[in-house]
């Protein structure tokens, strides 16, 4: 399996506009962070995980020309805007593209695209062509078993995934008792890491590694983060087995 870091930062992305912080001016091309999603390419099948804005310039940037599946994190704007983009996967694939959610993201996505479901929207100009699924545990894409990782992002309930020894927990502020038992044994672990100050749905820098070291990957990488972390000055004050992330990161797992 290999995982592509599509987009590391957060809703506003890095630099954000108008600012002019040092992250925000750095020439380290690690702390340019589009929004956040990742890539899974499997021997069999390729995988999104969710489809922010910045889909159409992530998938050329990476070459992306198949994606047989989008997973879905949950709903908020920064993980399904992209959804117009699908269109091009769409024709070159000759079919719909399956997206697997929970039932409040899979809500967001026909409330958010309402033109796409609805019968009576002409057709000029295109539409994507969505196969939406609900998520009601785990489920399997080609060969690959999928497992959900419920999560808490603030009083959201939302979702990461799990595929073998890698697990993907971005956006979130606090995981469930059911859910720790679900992440042992990884090799990787990528996890939301905000910055250092408080927020109420977002884990903090501390928090996040705390949250590694329980969990206890082998390999932990942050992702979600804002201006305020810039990637060299921060990686050089974390554990060993510990780093941020930066988009363009290949991992082999």
């Amino acid at each position: 399996m290999r995982v592509t870091f599509l987009g590391t930062g957060t809703s506003h992305g890095v630099p954000m506009i108008g600012c002019e912080c040092a992250t925000c001016r750095s020439s380290d091309p690690r702390d340019r962070r589009l929004r956040p999603s990742i890539f899974i390419q499997l021997d069999d099948v390729s995988l999104l995980v969710d489809a922010g804005p910045d889909l159409r310039e992530q998938a050329l940037r990476h070459r992306i020309a198949r994606v047989d599946a989008i997973l879905f994190t949950h709903g908020h704007a920064d993980h399904i805007l992209g959804m117009d983009d699908v269109r091009r996967f769409n024709a070159i694939q000759r079919g719909a593209m399956p997206c697997y959610g929970d039932a409040a993201t899979l809500g967001d996505i026909r409330q958010t695209f309402w033109y796409v479901f609805d019968p009576g929207t002409p057709k000029g100009g295109g539409l994507p062509q969505l196969a939406l699924f609900e998520i009601a545990g785990d489920f399997c894409v080609g060969r690959t078993e999928i497992e959900p990782i419920p999560l808490w992002h603030g009083k959201r309930r939302i979702l990461g995934f799990r595929l073998g020894a890698f697990a993907y927990l971005t956006d979130c502020s606090a995981i469930p008792d059911e859910s720790w038992t679900r992440l042992r044994g990884l090799d990787v672990l990528v996890l939301d890491a905000l910055r250092d100050r408080p927020h109420p749905t977002h884990f903090t820098l501390d928090e996040a590694v705390a949250t590694a070291k329980r969990i206890g990957a082998r390999r932990t990488l942050f992702t979600h983060m804002c201006h305020d972390l810039s990637h060299e000055a921060t990686c050089a004050r974390l554990p060993d087995g510990i780093a941020l992330a930066y988009d363009g990161m290949v991992v082999d797992c």
